[in-house]
């Protein structure tokens, strides 16, 4: 299956929380989507890796993604090195994507900034046809590399290098977070789910979300946004691409 977009995250519900709005957008547009979660989010101080599954699909299913895959690595253990790299090619191999969304290369969890590099070497690797996978067939795989990888926002804030107009979709956008139940606040789960609060089971945290997309829809003249950054300059084939249509 040929992707458009691959969205990575270190643990499920980064992709929902970081580029969800993205996702659903460009799903409207007739763009093919998937999501890759690298680790069960086993070391989460709420839920378990069975609650994590079916919160991840239910996510899946109200963002409309053609696939979503979870790579299984070590949850706050795994490393940036060629064991990784190379499990990580083969996916990108597998979908082809044209743009990779993936961690913040740095954050407040160790993790996503370990992930943002981890995804951003993969993708370059994956495009040296020196560099050898196998795909689940157990043939050889071609290379591949994306056009773009673009690293979502996530707690620290980062000066985007682009952001995107996410403001039809913003509802549709936060219902997939807070899919999360075990994780998040939400006024139908907030007494229902045992476990200890945490720096993200409150309601503070999904208002900060909501308050970080408002601020970046500021930024570009529209209600809500999502930021990226990149190490790669983005084009443009003509100045059309500047022009937003008036909300």
């Amino acid at each position: 299956m040929k992707l458009d977009l691959l969205a990575i995250g270190a643990h499920p519900d980064d992709v929902e929380l970081g580029c969800s709005g993205t996702i659903l957008t460009e799903i409207k547009r007739g763009k093919k989507a998937g999501i890759l979660d690298l680790t069960q989010g086993e070391l989460g101080t709420r839920g378990t890796i069975e609650t994590r599954y079916a919160e991840a699909a239910n996510a899946a299913a109200l963002l409309g993604v053609a696939v979503r895959e979870n790579l299984k690595i070590r949850d706050g253990f795994f490393r940036n090195d060629e064991a990784h790299q190379l499990a990580l090619i083969a996916v990108l191999r597998k979908y082809r994507p044209d743009i990779v969304l993936g961690n913040a290369i740095e954050d407040r969890h160790p993790d996503h900034g370990r992930a943002g590099r981890l995804i951003a070497d993969a993708c370059f690797l994956s495009g040296l046809r020196k560099v050898a996978t196998t795909g689940d067939d157990g043939k050889p795989q071609e290379h591949w590399r994306p056009s773009y990888v673009l690293h979502y926002l996530q707690d620290w804030y980062h000066e985007p290098d682009l952001i995107i107009d996410i403001s039809p979709v913003f509802e549709q956008r936060m219902k997939a977070i807070q899919a999360y139940s075990t994780q998040f606040y939400t006024p139908d789960t907030a007494t229902a789910t045992e476990g200890p609060q945490t720096y993200i089971s409150g309601p503070g945290f999904i208002e900060s979300v909501a308050a970080r997309a408002r601020m970046l829809g500021k930024r570009i003249g529209v209600n809500y946004a999502e930021g990226y950054t990149t190490e790669k300059k983005v084009g443009i084939r003509n100045l059309d691409a500047l022009i937003l249509n008036e909300t």
